[in-house]
């Protein structure tokens, strides 16, 4: 059996991942979706204006990790108009914010809030151009180059739309706004300030993700699980430096380092089961300052990504051997490998009822050609955090590529189209904006429907 933390082990279980069971989707009268369908989209129409207003001010305002300040103010400011009881500062920039309907079920709905330090080129009239100092004191560029910002205003209207629709379902809403998802930390810091302690524990916890290479209109899921444990890894590579023109009166900390990012990669090709799904990424590496001189020290930065936590334990004990036995043959200073797990984040393992559940309520009012399954991929959600002790959790990603720019990217010789966290990468407004409330909408009545 696979070797897992007792947590994730509990949360797969229940998900019938490991038991490969299938898990029914319940029967649902055509007509009562149908109403609600019906219902929802003109609440759409009629708050489709000021949303998108909402979309262009988080995505020229965006805000680093940590420092979501102004956009928690905003989001709150939002909320409490709408009606929600709002808690700030839950867990740093963190906001829960509840809405009380009467007995029945408790759902939460999440979106993240915090932006990358990527310089915008998509060359947009509403392109950010904000610039900030980060944590290391480096001027870098701000972009909501993974979606937050229409993460932030799908959750806004669903809410709207919720509200305005209370008459046809019962129970407690919880929106979440949590800050850190870009680096891994921000659940874990509302976990860790109470979040399932000071406020109800739900029922279920739904949230959606953008898709920077899926048509609009289109959705894709996973049932179990979906995402990798995300590790990251900093490397101290200690030499002796001197003159460039003297090697033999130092130890070359460029050299060593050099030859640990090549072994890392045999940790994947040599030590792992093919099998098993393993990517050991440096993404960065800094030494030196001048042509003619050799440092003492060289940093390397590595993200590390499994889907199982007994390969995880095995690469990250091969990084260290590794880096330890390169410096030995050098006679070199023992290397200082940090695993910073205060930046782990766990695999997201989806619960394959409720899955089944919300995909049925998708296929039925988008087709079921539009709704498709999708592969395990190796980045990381931390929403994965708020199923590990047993709520049913599920993530679904919403396509974002307006029709043109998809077809123009399938012909032959065209520019693919840019990744998630691409600076060239935005999401078309329209079709994103309706779709996604109008999907995290119905996914919210299909639970809390009378």
């Amino acid at each position: 059996m696979v070797t897992m933390n007792r947590a994730l082990l509990a949360a797969v279980l229940a998900t019938g991942w490991l038991a490969g069971t299938q898990a029914q989707e319940p029967k649902r009268d055509p007509s009562v979706l149908a109403e609600r369908v019906a219902a929802v989209r003109p609440r759409i129409d009629s708050a489709y204006e000021g949303l998108t207003e909402l979309y262009k001010h988080f995505h020229t305002h965006p805000e680093l990790s940590l420092q979501e300040t102004l956009t928690a103010d905003r989001l709150a400011k939002e909320m409490t108009e709408i009606g929600f009881d709002v808690t700030t500062k839950v867990g740093g920039h963190g906001l829960v914010c509840i809405y009380k309907n009467g007995s029945g079920p408790t759902v939460l709905v999440r979106t993240d809030m915090d932006a990358l330090p990527v310089i915008e080129r998509t060359g947009v009239p509403y392109a950010s151009k904000v610039r900030v100092r980060d944590k290391n004191g480096n001027e870098v560029g701000v972009m909501h180059a993974c979606g937050h910002d229409m993460h932030m205003t799908c959750w806004v209207g669903t809410a709207k739309t919720l509200v305005a629709l209370k008459d046809r379902w019962k129970g407690t809403l919880i929106f979440l706004g949590q800050p850190a998802e870009e680096i891994g930390t921000g659940a874990r810091m509302m976990l860790d300030d109470g979040l399932f302690k000071r406020f109800p524990r739900p029922d279920y916890c739904v949230a959606l993700h953008c898709d920077a290479r899926l048509p609009a209109g289109q959705i894709t899921y996973s049932e179990g699980l979906a995402m990798a444990n995300v590790d990251s890894v900093d490397v101290l590579v200690k030499g002796r430096g001197g003159h460039g023109a003297s090697p033999h009166t130092t130890i070359d900390p460029i050299v060593l380092a050099a030859k640990m990012v090549l072994d890392f990669q045999t940790i994947v090709s040599r030590e792992m089961n093919p099998t098993d799904p393993v990517v050991v990424t440096v993404g960065s590496i800094h030494g030196g300052t001048k042509h003619n001189i050799i440092p003492n020290e060289v940093k390397m930065q590595l993200t590390v990504r499994t889907t199982r936590d007994d390969v995880r334990k095995n690469v990250l004990d091969a990084i260290k051997r590794i880096a330890r036995a390169t410096a030995e043959s050098a006679r070199a200073p023992e290397p200082e490998v940090t695993v910073n797990l205060s930046e782990f984040t766990p695999a997201l393992v989806n619960d394959r009822k409720l899955a089944r559940r919300l995909v049925g309520v998708f296929e039925e009012v988008l087709g079921k050609g539009k709704v498709n399954e999708r592969p395990v991929i190796m980045g990381g959600e931390d929403f994965s955090r708020y199923g590990r002790d047993g709520i049913p959790i599920f993530m679904y990603f919403l396509g974002t590529i307006d029709q043109k720019r998809w077809d123009e990217s399938l012909k032959p010789g065209a520019t693919p189209l840019p990744s998630m966290h691409a600076d060239s990468y935005w999401p078309a407004v329209e079709p994103s904006i309706r779709n996604g409330v109008l999907t995290m909408s119905l996914a919210v009545l299909e639970l809390m429907g009378k």
